[in-house]
């Protein structure tokens, strides 16, 4: 794509923030959708929006032609993960939470991994543009069966009382909160160590071990399908010791050695001398940062109650600006140093800081901001 149309490295990095920003100002609009709506209505249109989308980034011509289509791709894509939170809410018990998420998150891990040699082999038979087009396809088919199958609540009320939660707030409330505003900082430190398996690392890997396409696209599997093991190890993690005497550390305990790991792995990529340890570090860095995950969206529900899907779009949205400065931030620190040493250890900082913000996110620092 760069190629055909004259893109720089500062121009993709355009055009990969520019999904990133429009994914992150939508999710608080998208979330207080899917509370007004429900997530049937929610998650239907906005998979079949960004399918359309999908298909228009295989029309581009020109650089601002694609920047203008990425944007919307990201707001459309915005409401996909409030609205599902918003489902969990629904239908599912707190004690379920932590593993719902994990399952969840780690679909979106194992479609990315997937997608570097299905990409590499759509690329070689029929060029960037047709395999958009084929992308957009299952997006289609799934909008239309989530339309006609599911339903917003079901038959039997499920009972969401849980020690973790406090009274219902406000979002507004719960907002500004000291917790809420920690709970964003540590979700922008994740998008910003993550992205960078969504954006620069296949062609870090080639440049800096000089590979070929087919060798960098297998080496990029690794870090994602740990991503995704780190997702249901997370989950079930949460949701064990919900159940057990350590309930208040069900959601702080997980996510801190998550970003133990994450800090550590992600400033060691920048001094590994081989593609294989390189990608080794990646893959903890990438397990690391996804087991904070599922917890993120389990303490979401927890302080947000019916405000759920705009409290978890509040954080995403927060997040999500993580990866927009990521996606500029590894160029730009590149072109200024001569390395990505700089980047690497940039996000082991905020890692590193983020072990403290889940030390002190507890529910009831919501719940006493209400006075």
């Amino acid at each position: 794509m760069a190629g055909e149309l004259g893109l720089s490295d500062q121009a993709m990095g355009a055009v990969f923030s520019a999904f990133a920003l429009g994914y992150a100002l939508a999710q608080v609009p998208s979330g207080w959708l899917a509370d007004r709506f429900g997530p049937r209505l929610a998650l239907s249109g906005v998979v079949t929006v960004w399918s359309l989308f999908t298909a228009l980034t295989g029309m581009a011509l020109s650089l601002r032609f694609l920047l203008a289509v990425r944007f919307l791709f990201g707001v459309a894509e915005a409401g996909a993960f409030p609205g599902s939170v918003r489902a969990f809410y629904n239908w599912l018990p707190v004690r379920e939470r932590g593993r719902a998420n994990g399952i969840l998150f780690s679909g979106t891990r194992i479609g990315a991994a997937v997608a570097f040699p299905l990409m590499a082999w759509l690329l070689e038979g029929w060029g960037w543009r047709t395999a958009f087009y084929i992308l957009a396809v299952p997006g289609l088919v799934w909008g239309l069966l989530w339309a006609v199958f599911f339903r917003n609540h079901p038959k039997t009320p499920v009972d969401q009382s849980s020690p973790l939660s406090g009274p219902e707030l406000s979002f507004g409330q719960v907002f500004r909160s000291r917790g809420m505003g920690l709970n964003m900082f540590q979700y922008f430190a994740g998008n910003f160590t993550f992205f960078i398996c969504l954006s620069w690392m296949l062609p870090y890997l080639q440049r800096r071990y000089e590979l070929t396409l087919g060798e960098a696209a297998g080496y990029s599997m690794a870090p994602l399908l740990f991503g995704g093991a780190a997702q249901w190890t997370a989950g079930f993690l949460v949701d064990m010791l919900y159940r057990s005497r350590f309930r208040e550390w069900s959601r702080r305990l997980p996510a801190m050695l998550g970003f133990i790991l994450a800090a550590g792995a992600i400033w060691a990529v920048g001094f590994m001398e081989s593609a294989a340890a390189a990608v080794a570090c990646f893959a903890v860095a990438t397990f690391g940062a996804d087991m904070t995950i599922s917890p993120s969206w389990a303490y979401c529900l927890d302080i947000g109650g019916r405000n759920s899907g705009a409290v978890s779009g509040s954080m995403n949205m927060v997040g999500n600006f993580g990866s927009f400065v990521s996606a500029n931030a590894f160029p730009f620190l590149f072109g200024l140093t001569g390395s990505a040493l700089a980047y690497f250890l940039i996000a082991g900082l905020l890692n590193a800081v983020s072990v403290g913000c889940w030390y002190f996110m507890r529910p009831e620092m919501v719940i006493r901001r209400r006075g």
